[in-house]
C-alpha cells in the first residue's frame, strides 16, 4: 500500500467516524462543509427526508462578485455568512456542523465563525 493510498484511506476513517456521530433531523438539520483546492461548498441537509434545505458556494454569483479567488480564508467566511442568510430565510436557526474528514481549523473554521456570527447556533 502506498503513501497516497494509506492518507486516502485515513481520510476515509475520519469521514465516517464524524459522519456516525451527526444527523441531521427536521428540527436540527446538519451543516455539511465540502472544501476542494479552489472552492468550498455548504449545505444544509435534513437527512430524515434526504433533502437540502439551503446551500451557497464560493462559485455563487453573489460570492465572485465580492470574492477573486474562493479557495481563501476570505471566500470561506463569505460562504458562511451567506449559507447563514438562507438558513435563517427557510426558517433555520440550530444546526449540527459535519466538518467530513477536514481539521476544524483555516477555510473550515472559517466558514464555521461566520455562519454563528450571521445567527445559526451549533
Amino acid at each position: 500500500m502506498g503513501q497516497k493510498e494509506i492518507i486516502e484511506a485515513r481520510r476515509l476513517r475520519r469521514q465516517r467516524r464524524v459522519r456516525n456521530r451527526i444527523s441531521g433531523t427536521t428540527a436540527r438539520p446538519r451543516l455539511a462543509v465540502f472544501r476542494s483546492s479552489k472552492h468550498i461548498y455548504a449545505q444544509i441537509i435534513d437527512d430524515v427526508v434526504g433533502k437540502t434545505l439551503a446551500a451557497a458556494s464560493s462559485l455563487d454569483a453573489d460570492v465572485k462578485t465580492q470574492q477573486a479567488y474562493g479557495g481563501n480564508k476570505a471566500a470561506a467566511s463569505f460562504v458562511g455568512k451567506l449559507v447563514a442568510e438562507r438558513a435563517k430565510g427557510a426558517g433555520i436557526d440550530k444546526v449540527c456542523f459535519d466538518r467530513r474528514s477536514y481539521k476544524y481549523h483555516g477555510r473550515v473554521q472559517a466558514l464555521a465563525d461566520a455562519a454563528r456570527e450571521a445567527g445559526l447556533k451549533f
